[in-house]
């Protein structure tokens, strides 16, 4: 059992800084520095500028917070580009 419960908010990230931290804009109005999170840096989930995330926080220190959760776009994704794969080419050769 943890000495303190942590408390959890939704930002949006404004900057990215050194060292895998973040500067994120709380829903709230405030703004924090967040760092990234073990299992998001062991699953590799980027981050960059624009997203939304999850933020957990100690209510002892409310200017500092740990990215737990990148929320997904919820922008559709855009078909502008080739199709996955590249160009289909003759069925003469297989690439391994």
């Amino acid at each position: 059992m943890a000495k303190e419960e942590l408390i959890q908010f939704e930002g949006l990230v404004t900057e990215i800084l050194p060292d895998a931290r973040y500067r994120v804009q709380l829903d709230a109005g405030h703004e924090i520095v967040a760092y990234t999170a073990g299992k998001m840096k062991k699953n590799r989930i980027k981050t960059l500028a624009g997203d939304r995330v999850t933020v957990e926080m100690s209510p002892y220190d409310l200017e500092k917070g740990r990215l737990i959760f990148r929320h997904k776009d919820e922008r559709p994704a855009t078909s502008g580009g080739p199709p996955r794969g590249g160009p289909q080419r003759g069925g003469q050769f297989r690439r391994r």
